[in-house]
């Protein structure tokens, strides 16, 4: 990538809309724009302030085409997203109008911009760092609200304040550490060694109260894993319609009538769910059947969640003695279904089977989704971290974090094992360079590279 370019994309989604935005940016954004854009008042475009907007029309002047109506605004740098001269040009939305105009932009001479790359320009010219730039297509990706505020307060700045506050303290350490080397005179080392002990577990205090908070950032920025599982005609498509409010999936009393999974994203109290239907397990002779059950088993695998429902107007029979043994250890909730049916189920044998897994007593058809809403949150948020105390959603940073923790340690433990200071120095330095990862201080290119990749076009 060659920051000199000056670059172009379309900034809003495909397809029909009211408006399409073809953003560009580099030093000869405004040059590129006085090229193809006629002001209606015939004033001079490279005069435009910045922070203002013009109307006119986008020209072929090779052909003296006209291509649409279009008001244009203009942001100098370096106060601009990419602390370099940007220019969108707003035209009619739709596929024809931005299509057409990206083409002449690029005729123009500027590049077609990579995925990501306006953004990784803010964080390569210092506008904002790697882990702000990654809380950006968050915000994209946003299936809540609790989600999206997460992502906001990340895009603001607040990881970022805490990791360099972390990092503030290992390089005052390592201070002290060179100090303690360098003027081995002056005989500071038991006391240096002594508030390294100190600091670094202080130090390990803060990194693992952001490792606790990660595991429910990354349901809220990657959203719950929960698949529906059970015998043939238990409720399974009856639940998913319900949570969804619509009739996703098909319910009859004929066996196997769900043969592939069902996936589709709930908003549950704020925490984004990929809720997945799937084939009934049970022993088939049907071909496509059999591939479903078996799909079924591989997303029980994969999956964060398994509500295992049972029926309780059916005793257990062995298709739920399969699922038993396939969830055993897994976190879990078991609904039984159509309460309003007389009981043939035995609960006391299943629940003996999965010790510590919660139970709920419901009829689908006659209500009783909110109690499995209500549980679900509960079993998120069970650590008592909420959405406000959460700091870290993303699984590089907790990566990271860990592997800054493991450095503390071991600089503490070669410190208590009597061994050099200068020793200690180079786990403490390991630390900061980990930290320094999630702030993009210390990371490689190659990363970098990876992460924007991720991001889409235009942003």
């Amino acid at each position: 990538m060659n920051l000199d370019d000056t670059i172009v994309a379309i900034s809003t989604a495909i397809g029909e809309g009211g408006i399409g935005i073809v953003r560009i940016t580099g030093e000869d954004s405004l040059d590129i724009l006085n090229k193809v854009f006629s002001n209606i008042k015939d004033r001079d475009t490279m005069d435009m302030k910045s922070f203002t907007m013009r109307y006119g029309y986008i020209f072929d002047n090779e052909t003296n085409e006209k291509i649409d109506e279009v008001i244009v605004s203009y942001m100098k740098a370096p106060n601009t997203y990419t602390k370099e001269d940007v220019v969108e040009i707003n035209c009619h939305g739709g596929v024809v109008a931005v299509r057409k105009v990206l083409a002449l932009i690029l005729k123009m001479g500027a590049r077609l911009a990579e995925p990501g790359e306006f953004t990784k320009r803010a964080f390569l010219n210092g506008r904002i760092d790697l882990s702000q730039a990654e809380a950006v297509i968050d915000l994209i990706r946003a299936k809540t609200d609790e989600s999206m505020k997460v992502a906001l307060e990340q895009s603001d700045g607040k990881l970022s304040n805490m990791v360099r506050a972390l990092m503030d303290m290992l390089l005052g350490m390592l201070a002290h550490v060179e100090a303690a080397v360098a003027f081995p005179e002056d005989d500071i080392e038991n006391i240096v060694n002594d508030e390294m002990i100190e600091n670094g577990l202080k130090l390990q205090v803060e990194i693992d109260s952001l490792i606790e908070s990660a595991q429910t950032g990354k349901i809220l920025r990657e959203g719950l894993s929960t698949i529906i599982v059970g015998k043939p005609n238990v409720g399974k498509s009856s639940l998913l319609n319900e949570l969804l409010q619509e009739k996703r999936a098909i319910v009859t009393d004929i066996p196997g009538t769900t043969r592939d999974a069902i996936e589709e994203y709930i908003n549950i109290k704020g925490i984004p769910v990929k809720i997945v239907d799937t084939a009934g397990i049970r022993s088939t002779q049907d071909l496509v059947e059999s591939i479903g059950v078996e799909k079924s088993k591989e997303y029980i695998e994969k999956s964060d969640l398994v509500i295992f429902m049972i029926d309780n107007n059916r005793p257990i029979e062995d298709e739920d003695e399969e699922i038993i043994k396939i969830i055993q250890g897994k976190r879990a909730i078991v609904v039984v279904n159509k309460t309003d049916l007389p009981k043939f189920v035995d609960i006391e044998y299943v629940k003996s089977k999965l010790e510590k897994v919660p139970f709920i007593f419901t009829s689908i058809n006659t209500g009783g989704v909110e109690m499995i809403k209500d549980k679900i949150a509960e079993m998120v948020f069970e650590g008592k971290i909420m959405p406000k105390d959460i700091s870290v959603t993303n699984v590089r940073h907790r990566d990271a974090l860990i592997r800054a923790r493991e450095s503390v340690q071991r600089g503490i433990e070669t410190i208590r094992s009597g061994l050099p200071l200068d020793f200690a120095g180079i786990d403490f330095k390991d630390g900061y360079l980990s930290l320094g990862e999630i702030t993009g201080d210390t990371v490689e290119e190659d990363i970098i590279d990876r992460i924007f990749a991720d991001f889409c076009i235009g942003k």
